[in-house]
């Protein structure tokens, strides 16, 4: 499942700006519910789920099962559902601006109040100037706007980890003393 065939895919049926977004509203409706279901999750990023084809319905099940499954791992290795390291910079900017667009909407449509956690509230007010990012990139600066692009994506892998934490905090087993 590349990114490309995944992005084709909603740009067809219109339901995003790109496979980065749909994919952080996968993550934060994981964050906000451990428990979210891939039927959940299609049914909010494709208005009209029923126009999926089977098989695209199949992709997008293993992207969000991937997807919680490397959140749920003990292991730092979720990552964000981008457009490989070889493609354009300003695609990889622009896709990474989306992902947190998604991640806000997922986050938002979720919530059902406006309360959040201190640490929380700072990611969120991060990611909203992650959105602002200007994506229109000079040859001059592309080492550098690649070594920022890398910083800003390892800051979301572990804010991403944080966020879901303070959210869903794991059940504690009682104990006897």
């Amino acid at each position: 499942m590349s990114y490309s065939d995944l992005n084709s895919i909603v740009l067809q049926k219109d339901a995003a700006d790109s496979a980065a977004e749909v994919h952080g509203i996968a993550v934060a409706m994981l964050c906000m519910d451990k428990n979210t279901q891939a039927s959940d999750w299609i049914h909010e990023a494709f208005a009209d789920d029923q126009t999926l084809l089977q098989d695209d319905k199949v992709e997008f099940n293993n992207l969000f099962g991937q997807t919680r499954d490397l959140m749920a791992s003990d292991e730092f290795v979720f990552d964000l559902f981008l457009p490989d390291e070889n493609e354009d910079l300003a695609l990889r900017c622009t896709a990474l601006v989306q992902w947190c667009q998604g991640f806000l909407f997922g986050m938002g449509r979720v919530q059902t109040n406006s309360q959040w956690p201190d640490e929380v509230d700072e990611i969120l007010k991060d990611i909203i100037e992650f959105t602002k990012l200007d994506t229109h990139i000079e040859d001059e600066d592309a080492e550098e706007t690649e070594n920022d692009l890398v910083e800003i994506q390892e800051y979301l892998r572990a804010a991403v980890m944080l966020v879901r934490g303070e959210l869903n905090p794991a059940v504690e087993k009682n104990t006897v003393h």
